[in-house]
């Protein structure tokens, strides 16, 4: 660990992941709370947040990539950062003109340049930090969002409760500006001096989808992976009035739902991992989905803090036996050729459904009880679920060959 953190670039990263994430945290229960406070708890505003921060990941990730592969990483990310900033500036300033509807923008314009800075970040992994130090940079880069996940929600309603809207978005524009300096100082990207070619995009994308459609293993995988973008893109706006109507408390007691979550994918990330040699990955995906059914149930007919708590923490513990193994099958059934492809295909299809409910979600809570949508939501895990079963007991499959290449990633 001590060696990796040498690395320039892995210092830098991760600092500049720091105060990204700071920035991010603050911004987006500032808005929160805010808009709760300014509406008297509208569910289809609450329900908008979500779907400004989730909708630019199914809009732009893939063209997104494309450019970000293209450009000079270390540029992109300084750009991305000080365009997020301003941004936020110019939202402040229509806030405090009283044009308040404006903050959402704040979090619409980041999350579409986030998808330009992400993939670029990754870039500049593969490009300095040598390749016996790769799995260890990414699991620490990793870990700082699984950090925030407790923190954020603590400092975000800390920072607003404290001193305001004004002053949160003051924070976020500040964090911001602070990962585009620690960027800055990385030394200039290298010009690639190799001539790019031109790549048929569309009939790439035509071949994957064909790749897809013919595997077995995909196409199920492909069907849960979107049932659990519907039930996760159901409830997860909609969290807020587990605390304020279920469990009768303080809209800010929100943090502590989503900080023992945050505690249980922490402590669940280790122990998937260790299970994950031994287990194969279509029972993980069992586990999590099983698992994270049982806790929206239980999430939605409970009345009492304790076992909510006991729900979240739950569900925290089983998501990574989702993301593990929905990443070791993808690893198993797939030809090196097309992982990229595959991975293109069934992300945006999860990140689409969960937006498509998210965008909903907020109508559905003016016509339908709390407990229903849980219930709804529980049903669909319940759905992809049984598309999961047929693999359950299937043997395991060919090995790509570029298995550590995709385990790093």
């Amino acid at each position: 660990m001590a060696k990796m953190l040498q690395n320039r670039y892995v210092r830098a990263i991760l600092l500049s992941g720091l105060f990204l994430q700071i920035g991010i945290w603050v911004r987006n229960f500032a808005i929160l709370l805010y808009v709760m406070d300014h509406t008297g708890g509208d569910p289809f505003a609450v329900s908008m947040i979500s779907v400004a921060e989730y909708a630019p990941i199914f809009l732009f990730s893939f063209i997104a990539g494309t450019f970000a592969d293209r450009w000079r990483p270390r540029r992109t990310m300084v750009w991305c950062d000080l365009l997020s900033a301003l941004s936020v500036i110019a939202v402040l300033i229509t806030f405090m003109l009283g044009t308040w509807k404006a903050i959402f923008f704040a979090t619409l314009i980041s999350a579409v340049l986030s998808q330009f800075s992400q993939p670029s970040g990754m870039k500049l992994f593969k490009l300095h930090v040598p390749a016996e130090q790769l799995q260890a940079g990414m699991s620490a880069y990793q870990t700082l969002f699984a950090v925030f996940m407790v923190l954020g929600p603590i400092l975000g309603t800390f920072v607003f409760q404290q001193w305001g809207m004004e002053v949160s978005m003051v924070i976020t524009a500040v964090a911001f500006l602070a990962s585009a300096g620690v960027l800055y100082l990385l030394p200039p990207d290298r010009v690639e001096t190799e001539e790019k070619k031109d790549s048929a995009l569309l009939a790439e994308m035509a071949s994957g989808i064909r790749y897809v459609l013919s595997s077995r293993v995909l196409s199920l995988l492909g069907v849960c992976f979107m049932a659990a973008g519907f039930g996760i893109g159901m409830v997860q706006p909609l969290a807020i009035f587990l605390v304020t109507e279920q469990l009768h408390l303080p809209k800010e007691s929100l943090q502590w739902l989503l900080m023992v979550q945050g505690m249980g994918m922490i402590v669940g990330g280790g122990l998937t991992m260790s299970l994950a040699k031994n287990v194969p990955p279509q029972r993980l995906l069992v586990m999590g989905m099983l698992g994270n059914a049982v806790a929206l149930g239980i999430c939605g007919v409970s009345t009492q803090l304790w076992l909510t708590l006991l729900a979240q923490l739950v569900s925290g513990l089983l998501l990574p036996c989702i993301h593990i193994g929905i990443n070791t099958m993808l690893l198993k059934y797939t030809e090196s050729s097309f992982i990229g492809r595959v991975n293109g295909i069934l992300t945006p299809l999860f990140t689409g459904a969960m937006v498509i409910m998210m965008s909903i979600s907020g109508v559905l809570k003016q016509h339908l009880p709390l407990v229903i949508i849980y219930a709804f939501s529980a049903a669909l895990f319940i759905i992809g679920l049984s598309f999961i079963l047929p693999l359950y007991r299937m043997k395991e499959g060919k090995v790509g060959s570029d298995a550590e290449q995709v385990g790093s990633y």
